[in-house]
């Protein structure tokens, strides 16, 4: 989730029309949020002065009215490694990026906004080989615990494509439920736990089939959603949608097969800060992909899993400085035009209600 993280899933054919949609009405967003950066390109190893925090940041708890930008926000990265054997060096006190401390929850909790951790990038994809290795079930732990202590939930960013540990992430969700149980009231945000996939069902393949057949089911969920992340570079409408689509088809032929993932189990993702460009997506919502899909995003029907239409709703990668190259969200480059302009575009509620369960 430096997110050169879903390459392969882009389109090798030109898609020149957007999937079908269901033809009811627009299901209301519920998940609208941005992955955060800190101001290091995802390092958090800083403890902020939050005045500062707040000058580049404010758009996120105010899109110009008072109202926040977002819903969640989901403080990226946490070294899973580090977190395992309590690490205590230059930017990490017993495993955590100490940018990543309660002042930062508080800013966003006291507005409302959810917080998350990530755990995991694609940078640190080696360190969630040699965890999970060591032992899965303690690091699952360890977040359980680093989860309650902040009161925040925990987001699983695992990008081995190739060869997963799909044993040691069974016992890190096993060992993280036992200590926060699945709430589909959404009340206890240690509750919640995510899982990202690729943009579509061709990268990350293995993680995604496991996900998708073991915990992302609306008969028996264990994690309460997706993020189908951003590909290498800012999809076209068509070919985010058609990533997207391929979710809900699932793919039969590979083997195992994927099933199909319920609308109402994953959220889309766009860039807001992505190279040298200012994107639509944070200044200019008319212009933006957000526009373009959202009536896709709202109306996506099922394909073979969920009752219910339309997916959750979108995640933008990523708020401050995602990359130490580029551009960032901090002002003049704020997100009030693009990401706070399609949240009142949207409707998205504020704080975010009990998630659709089918």
């Amino acid at each position: 989730m430096t997110r050169l993280a879903a390459a392969a899933s882009l389109l090798a054919l030109t898609v020149t029309a957007l999937p079908a949609t269901s033809a009811t009405a627009a299901t209301p967003m519920q998940v609208y949020g941005a992955w955060h950066c800190s101001n290091d390109a995802c390092t958090w190893a800083k403890v902020r002065d939050m005045e500062e925090f707040d000058a580049a940041n404010h758009w996120l708890i105010d899109r110009g009215d008072g109202r926040p930008s977002v819903n969640v926000v989901v403080l990226s990265f946490v070294n899973p490694l580090r977190l395992l054997n309590g690490t205590t060096d230059a930017g990490d006190a017993a495993g955590v990026p100490v940018g990543m401390n309660q002042q930062v929850v508080d800013y966003f909790t006291a507005h409302g906004i959810r917080v998350m951790l990530s755990i995991g990038g694609i940078t640190y994809t080696g360190d969630w080989d040699s965890a999970l290795a060591q032992n899965g079930a303690l690091l699952g732990r360890r977040a359980a615990a680093l989860a309650a202590k902040l009161g925040v939930g925990v987001e699983i960013d695992y990008e081995n494509s190739n060869s997963p540990n799909l044993t040691g992430l069974q016992a890190f969700v096993d060992a993280y439920r036992s200590a926060h149980p699945y709430d589909a009231s959404g009340a206890d945000p240690t509750a919640r736990l995510t899982i990202d996939v690729a943009a579509g069902d061709r990268w990350l393949s293995g993680i995604d089939q496991y996900a998708t057949a073991h915990w992302l089911t609306t008969g028996n969920p264990v994690l309460d959603y997706a993020n189908a992340m951003v590909p290498n570079k800012q999809p076209s409408a068509s070919t985010a949608t058609a990533n997207w689509q391929e979710h809900l088809d699932g793919k039969p032929t590979y083997s195992p097969p994927i099933p199909p993932l319920a609308p109402a189990k994953f959220t889309g993702s766009l860039y807001i800060a992505e190279g040298s460009q200012v994107r639509p997506e944070c200044t200019n919502f008319a212009n933006s992909v957000q526009n373009a899909t959202g009536s896709w995003v709202q109306n996506a029907a099922p394909h073979g899993a969920g009752t219910s239409a339309g997916l959750l709703g979108f995640m933008f990668w990523a708020a401050e400085k995602p990359s130490t190259r580029g551009v960032t969200t901090a002002p003049p480059n704020s997100c009030e035009g693009g990401v706070g302009a399609g949240a009142t575009a949207f409707s998205v509620p504020v704080p975010m209600p009990p998630l659709r369960q089918s």
